[in-house]
């Protein structure tokens, strides 16, 4: 689930509180949760690999030259905006963390959150391919892309069906707006890691088994984001809106 939802513009976190709830999980499973999360990051950094190389190498050519010439380091300044990016979502993470940890027992909210990402994705619908590549993005739109990320820590926010719509509408290029999405989950993933690190607790005997579903995840993962590339490339990010609808609308009435 976590493989197949966390690329897809779906929710993952979403996805797996009504799975916890539909499987009998009574208490939220955070740090299982974050595992899952980890081996589909493992996913970004194997299909963006050679991005992720060519940032560390102009970020580093670019220290030495002290940043004074970015526009000749195109890749250090797409990760210097991933950096400016993830500013907002830490703030909101770590401010709202406790708010947003009684959200992952909902599944109720869940529903009427995958209600609003559906109505994200369906206003993408008919949006025209922008010409602007992601080392173009500037400070201010990176800002405003990390805040959507950082509202997509409530469970039935897509992550990435927020962030790739915000720099779409924004005017940046589909296959750009994906990359520089699934770039800025890596930082994202790594912080919610460190802050869940406390529940180490829950690993308990089942070590082998959250190392396994975190396996899955991976593998799952990697195959459902090329797809999901291939899809935003066509510019369909309308077709989830009405999953998120249907599933959304199934959470709230079972609900009641």
């Amino acid at each position: 689930m976590q493989g197949l939802t966390e690329f897809l513009p779906v929710s993952s976190s979403g996805h797996l509180v009504l799975m916890q709830a539909y499987l009998g999980l009574d208490e939220p499973m955070v740090f299982f949760d974050v595992l899952l999360h980890v081996g589909t990051l493992l996913s970004v950094l194997v299909v963006y690999r050679r991005d992720i190389a060519a940032m560390a190498r102009e970020t580093i050519s670019a220290a030495a030259d002290r940043f004074k010439n970015l526009q000749q380091f195109p890749h250090a300044r797409t990760f210097l905006m991933i950096v400016v990016a993830n500013v907002p979502t830490a703030l909101m993470g770590v401010t709202l963390e406790n708010h947003f940890e009684r959200l992952f027992g909902s599944p109720f909210i869940v529903g009427v959150m995958l209600l609003v990402t559906g109505a994200i994705l369906f206003a993408t619908r008919g949006k025209n391919d922008g010409g602007k590549e992601e080392s173009f993005i500037t400070v201010r739109e990176a800002l405003i892309i990390g805040v959507a990320q950082g509202c997509a820590i409530t469970p039935g926010i897509s992550r990435a069906g927020m962030t790739i719509a915000i720099a779409l509408f924004l005017g940046i290029k589909r296959e750009s707006a994906a990359r520089f999405s699934f770039l800025l989950s890596v930082p994202a993933i790594l912080g919610a890691l460190l802050l869940k690190s406390r529940h180490l607790a829950e690993l308990d005997g089942n070590l082998q088994i959250y190392l396994l579903g975190s396996a899955v995840s991976f593998i799952v993962g990697t195959l459902a984001l090329i797809w999901l590339i291939n899809i935003v490339k066509r510019g369909k990010l309308i077709w989830f809106s009405w999953y998120v609808w249907a599933v959304g609308t199934l959470a709230i009435v079972s609900y009641f």
